[in-house]
């Protein structure tokens, strides 16, 4: 007998063999609009209302009626009521995988053949405990049967998602923690990681970036789109500035994007993400590095502190920049941007 694992409990019946035996309740027209319209014949291409109107020469209305009218026979059917360990199994997953679950998600579950998800979806359909969410613009199409825990998980979706902004990026274990702080009067056993990552699925609005960070789909850090998108992940990961060098390098090998050293160096000069610290050296404006060249530097400084002398000017441009010491002491003496006072303390020209 096949057996499908689950996160529950394995599957022991052959769902073609069951839908076989609800179809059988059908007559012939009725039968066969339901194997065109769920994919359950030898091809498991789904047809559209349209397509199996043409066939026969009905409009997409009667096709629908015709639906209807089937499914509705199959629940009333002696052979609908000898399923009902079919339909306890199933909803036995559905409970063990969270009880809400997005319905791509929940096929590929089941099986990775195309055919047999389609025989489970039609057995979600014709089951009277399932109930389908279609997808809209904040959620992806989902199933449930518990209705007061689909509002639940539903809420704190939204609210989570609403205290983030384009520029956030969270770790796994954070967005779980976040969207646990939301929901409320939910069984502990349903506060488990691999359940709360599938309530997160379930998000249209949410995702999870290559390198496992969560944030807003929106977001560039998320979707990574260009290499721009690449490297400031890479910088993000890494941590503290890094040559354009190694970030063409490591886009190479986190994302397997051919990176030309080049082209990454000039992608990263345009983009206001990225602040030279140093030759060659990139590091994050989130990190609060001061923007500009040494000389902008040290006016930015002197602007924020007021006069201070050549080693206090050193000492703080070194928190900013990966320079030789000379190098500011140069820029320093500059007449038509910095002057000295008698004290020895510099200021703005």
């Amino acid at each position: 007998m096949t057996k499908i694992t689950t996160a529950s409990a394995p599957l022991t019946f052959k769902p073609k063999q069951v839908v076989k035996r609800l179809l059988g309740a059908l007559p012939e027209r009725a039968r066969d609009v339901l194997i065109s319209r769920y994919g359950l014949g030898e091809s498991p291409k789904r047809l559209t209302l349209e397509a199996i109107g043409k066939r026969y020469g009905v409009t997409r209305e009667r096709v629908r009626q015709i639906e209807n009218y089937a499914l509705m026979s199959i629940r009333k059917a002696p052979a609908y009521q000898k399923e009902k360990q079919t339909f306890a199994e199933m909803e036995a997953v559905i409970h063990g995988l969270g009880g809400v679950i997005a319905e791509e998600e929940l096929l590929e579950h089941t099986s990775s053949e195309k055919g047999m998800q389609n025989q489970i979806h039609f057995l979600l359909v014709v089951g009277e405990a399932f109930k389908k969410q279609k997808e809209d613009e904040h959620f992806k199409h989902r199933w449930y049967i518990d209705e007061s825990l689909s509002g639940k998980v539903h809420d704190a979706l939204r609210k989570l998602y609403n205290n983030l902004n384009d520029n956030d990026l969270v770790s796994e274990l954070d967005i779980i923690a976040q969207f646990l702080t939301h929901v409320e009067d939910v069984s502990d056993h349903l506060k488990q990681e691999s359940v709360v990552k599938r309530w997160l699925n379930l998000s249209k609005v949410i995702a999870k970036n290559p390198l496992g960070e969560w944030g807003l789909v929106t977001s560039p850090n998320v979707r990574a789109k260009g290499m721009r998108d690449y490297a400031f992940l890479v910088l993000r990961k890494h941590g503290s500035p890094i040559h354009f060098r190694e970030v063409a390098k490591s886009i190479e090998k986190l994302f397997g994007r051919k990176a030309h050293v080049a082209t990454t160096h000039n992608e990263l000069i345009k983009d206001a993400r990225f602040i030279l610290v140093g030759r060659g050296l990139y590091a994050l404006a989130e990190w609060g590095y001061m923007s500009g060249v040494v000389k902008d530097v040290i006016r930015k400084i002197i602007e924020k502190s007021g006069p201070l002398t050549k080693e206090e000017i050193v000492s703080k441009v070194l928190k900013e920049r990966y320079v030789k010491e000379n190098t500011i002491l140069v820029n320093l003496q500059n007449p038509k941007c910095f002057k000295k006072d008698r004290e020895g303390r510099y200021s703005v020209a």
